[in-house]
């Protein structure tokens, strides 16, 4: 199994370092990490470059999350059917470390909350419909897209321990708690990636969704 986590976690980082904000941006004639806030995620991109420009930029960050699941998936259903879903996990947050640190351009790249998404519909995708309602309940109440991302990481590993308690997670009782462990990970990885925010949203200095930078 060792060998296999290195090999989902390499799937995952080199199908996550397509930094889709940014190859939009340069086809635009921008560099969408000198634009903004400097991210190249989701987020950043909507607001320099319009809703068009977001909704690519999250359907392809999405996408490449999945996309690394699905390969993992096929890949090791067959050799390891208790543990594939914990294989699945780590190709997911591969995919978070590559496209949060693409080597390419410096390890400056987003803030991983679109390839979550991607990583729990193919992994958990009972815990999608929870993290959807409080993204958009956030936003839309607080216009702070900060805290509805963190409301998912947080939402997320909730679910997957209450999920995995009940037995309604595909895993052997061997790699649960691996599975909560990984699962932790991403909501560490999110949280952390969004401190300067949380330091923002308790300040009262955050920038709201429509507000300009």
């Amino acid at each position: 199994m060792t060998m296999a986590r290195i090999i989902a976690l390499a799937v995952g980082y080199f199908l996550g370092i397509f930094q889709t904000g940014y190859f939009y941006g340069k086809k635009h004639g921008i560099d969408i990490r000198t634009q903004g806030s400097g991210n190249a995620g989701t987020t950043n991109t909507l607001r320099v470059l319009g809703w068009k420009a977001g909704a690519v930029t999250f359907a392809g960050d999405l996408c490449k999350a999945i996309l690394a699941v699905v390969i993992i998936h096929f890949l090791y259903r067959g050799r390891y059917p208790g543990a594939v879903g914990v294989l699945e996990l780590y190709a997911g947050f591969g995919a978070v470390l590559g496209h949060n640190f693409p080597f390419y351009l410096k390890f400056q790249g987003g803030k991983g909350i679109a390839c979550t998404s991607g990583m729990i519909l193919a992994v958990c995708p009972m815990a999608a419909p929870l993290c959807l309602v409080l993204f958009i309940g956030a936003v839309a109440f607080t216009r702070y897209v900060s805290l509805g991302s963190i409301l998912v990481v947080i939402a997320f590993l909730i679910q997957v321990v209450l999920f995995g308690q009940y037995g309604f997670l595909s895993v052997d009782a061997d790699y649960l708690m691996e599975f909560y462990i990984v699962s932790a990970c991403f909501t560490a990885m999110g949280l952390w990636r969004h401190r300067a925010n949380i330091g923002r949203l308790l300040s009262g200095t955050e920038n709201k969704f429509g507000m300009k930078k």
